[in-house]
C-alpha cells in the first residue's frame, strides 16, 4: 500500500506499563477505508496498541502519524482525537437518556443544537433504536446498550473507529444483528476501523486485513486468506485454527512436489525445499477427509493415513474429529455425514488430504 493511502501510521512504538514492556512495534499502518482486525492471545498487547493509537496511552518511544503528519503538540492530539471514536466491550453510558448519550460527543465538539438533533436521530435510525431515544440508558438490555454506544461513536462522523471486542459479551443472535448493521454502516460511510476480536468468524467476515499480535509484537499481517491458510509460523498456525502442525524432514523434491518424512509415514506437499531440511506441515481440519475404508487403493488422494479416532467434539454446525495417525490430526465433519457413517471414538479410519492443502512452515526448530 502506498503511503498516500495510509490513514494512520506508527513508527518505533514502545510501550511500558508497570515496568513491563507491553508493545514493541517497529511499524504499523491503517489504510484509508480499511477494516483491520487485531487477533492474538489475552495479554498479547492488542488493547495497549489500540489505546496508544488513540492517544490514550503514551509510548516511551515512537510517533503516530495521521494522514502523513506527526501528532506532536497537545492541539494536534486534540484535533486527532476529534476525528476518531472508540467503543469498548462494556458500553460506557451516562446516566441520562439514550438521546443525550448519543448527543454527548457532538455537544463537546460545539455542534449547533439543530444539527445535533438531526445527526443523533440519523445515528439511532442506523442501529434501529430511534424508538429508544427518550429511554433511560440504565433501563437498556446489553444489546441495546451496545447499539447506543456504537450510535454515539458514529454520530460524530469519525474518520476512524477503534473497536475493542464490542460484540464479545452479546448473545449470538444479537451479536450477528449488530455486526450486520455495523458492517453496512462502515462500508457505506467509508470509515476506517480497527477491531480487536477473539472470534475467528468475525475477523474473516469483517476484515480487509488481519494482524496477529503476540507478546507485544506483530508476528503476521495480511489478507484473511493469507493469514488463515499461509501462517508465518507455528504460533500463528495454531492460533488461527490450523490445529495439525506436524514436524518432519524433507526426503525428496521432485518437480515442485516434496515428500516429507513424518512419524507415521510420509506427507506429500507442494513446495521447493531441499532434502534434509526440517519443516512443519500445517493442515486445516476442513481440508481433511475421513473414510471408514482404510486402504490407499480405495481413496483417490496422495496423502492417505490409517488412524484411530481419539475424540469427537461439537463445533457449531460441525463435529471436530481428532485422530491418531502416528501424528495428531483433526477434521471437520458435518452432522449429516457423521450420522451417515456412524463414527465413534476408538474406531479405525482412513484420513486423507491433498498435497496443496499442506502449508509448509520452515525456519523453526
Amino acid at each position: 500500500m502506498n503511503r498516500a493511502s495510509r490513514l494512520i501510521e506508527a513508527e518505533n512504538l514502545k510501550v511500558v506499563r508497570g515496568r513491563v514492556n507491553v508493545l514493541d512495534i517497529p511499524s504499523f499502518y491503517l489504510g484509508d477505508h480499511e477494516i483491520l482486525s487485531l487477533i492474538g492471545p489475552n495479554g498479547s498487547g492488542k488493547s495497549s496498541l489500540l489505546l496508544t493509537l488513540s492517544c490514550l496511552l503514551k509510548p516511551v518511544t515512537g510517533q503516530i502519524l495521521f494522514r502523513g503528519r506527526v501528532i506532536g503538540s497537545n492541539q494536534e492530539t486534540l484535533d486527532y482525537r476529534r476525528r476518531i471514536a472508540m467503543v469498548f466491550q462494556e458500553p460506557l453510558l451516562f446516566d441520562t437518556t439514550v438521546f443525550n448519550n448519543v448527543a454527548s460527543g457532538l455537544k463537546i465538539r460545539g455542534i449547533p443544537r439543530k444539527e445535533i438533533r438531526i445527526r443523533v436521530m440519523e445515528s439511532l435510525e442506523r442501529f434501529s433504536i430511534s424508538h429508544l431515544a427518550d429511554r433511560s440508558a440504565r433501563k437498556l438490555s446489553g444489546g441495546e446498550s451496545q447499539r447506543v454506544s456504537l450510535a454515539r461513536a458514529l454520530a460524530t462522523n469519525p474518520e476512524v473507529i477503534f473497536l475493542d471486542e464490542p460484540f464479545a459479551a452479546l448473545d449470538p443472535p444479537t451479536r450477528n444483528s449488530i455486526i450486520n448493521d455495523m458492517e453496512k454502516i462502515i462500508r457505506e460511510t467509508g470509515i476506517s476501523a480497527v477491531l480487536i476480536t477473539h472470534d475467528e468468524s468475525e475477523a474473516l467476515r469483517l476484515s480487509d486485513r488481519i494482524m496477529v499480535i503476540n507478546e507485544g509484537r506483530i508476528v503476521q499481517s495480511g489478507s484473511p486468506p493469507e493469514v488463515m491458510n499461509r501462517p508465518a509460523n507455528r504460533f500463528v498456525a495454531q492460533f488461527v485454527g490450523m490445529e495439525s502442525v506436524i514436524p518432519g524432514i524433507v526426503l525428496e523434491n521432485k518437480d515442485g512436489t516434496v515428500l516429507i518424512s513424518v512419524n507415521g509415514g510420509a506427507i506429500e506437499a507442494i513446495g521447493n525445499l531441499p532434502p534434509g531440511e526440517m519443516v512443519f506441515c500445517g493442515i486445516r481440519p476442513e481440508n481433511v477427509d475421513i473414510d471408514i475404508r482404510s486402504t490407499k487403493q480405495s481413496i483417490n488422494c496422495g496423502n492417505v493415513f490409517p488412524g484411530k479416532i481419539t475424540g469427537i467434539i461439537s463445533v457449531g454446525p460441525f463435529l471436530k474429529i481428532t485422530m491418531d495417525c502416528g501424528f495428531p490430526l483433526a477434521a471437520y465433519v458435518n452432522r449429516r455425514t457423521f450420522h451417515g457413517i456412524k463414527l465413534t471414538p476408538g474406531e479405525q479410519i482412513a484420513a486423507s488430504f491433498k498435497a496443496d492443502a499442506v502449508h509448509l512452515i520452515t525456519g523453526e526448530k
